[in-house]
């Protein structure tokens, strides 16, 4: 083989081989930045109530970074940012007894009371996980309300504009966490 051909050859492998390495640390400089706890739970009650796991694991971390003592300014709690109403409604619907508002900073119950409320914003908005999203953060009732506005959309099915800038935002950052979160857990979850 001359010596030129045998070059190139070489300089492609290892064009290759430094991009699979380069693709290698990728993923777990990602995994440090976009960790994955509580996979357990994830899993359990994301597959209970049918809904992503990967989507679940990606609320978590814009919702608390997988805190699980997180309480943000309105009194949400716990890892998936549960509020006092959507817990006791959940904790009735479910059927957990002796509830009370502590029991949102127990990771497993937090998870599964926020798998049961996206489960039911599923069914609530088509699976569009768009209008899920934004009624997860902005409330389910301003969904229903914006939906039937033509200034925010104009065809009562999508949202052509969010008007809370804090969801739009939130909308925008979990969709991002999910495609990071696919890319990095898609074989685990």
């Amino acid at each position: 083989m001359p010596l030129k051909k045998y070059s190139k050859i070489s300089s492609i492998i290892c064009v290759l081989v430094i991009i699979i390495a380069v693709f290698m640390n990728l993923k777990w400089i990602g995994k440090i930045i976009y960790p994955l706890y509580y996979e357990e739970y994830i899993k359990k009650y994301s597959y209970k109530y049918d809904i992503d796991p990967i989507l679940v694991a990606s609320i978590i971390k814009v919702e608390s970074k997988y805190y699980k003592q997180a309480k943000s300014h309105r009194g949400a709690k716990g890892l998936m940012q549960i509020s006092s109403i959507t817990g006791r409604w959940a904790a009735e619907e479910i059927g957990i007894l002796d509830y009370n508002e502590d029991y949102l900073y127990d990771p497993e119950i937090n998870i599964m009371i926020g798998c049961w409320y996206l489960n039911k914003l599923h069914k609530q908005f088509n699976n569009d996980i768009r209008l899920v999203l934004t009624a997860y953060n902005g409330g389910s009732g301003n969904v229903e309300k914006w939906l039937k506005n033509p200034m925010y959309s104009s065809d009562g099915k999508k949202l052509d504009h969010i008007p809370f800038t804090e969801t739009k935002e939130y909308v925008e950052k979990v969709l991002k966490t999910y495609k990071i979160y696919r890319f990095l857990y898609k074989n685990i979850l």
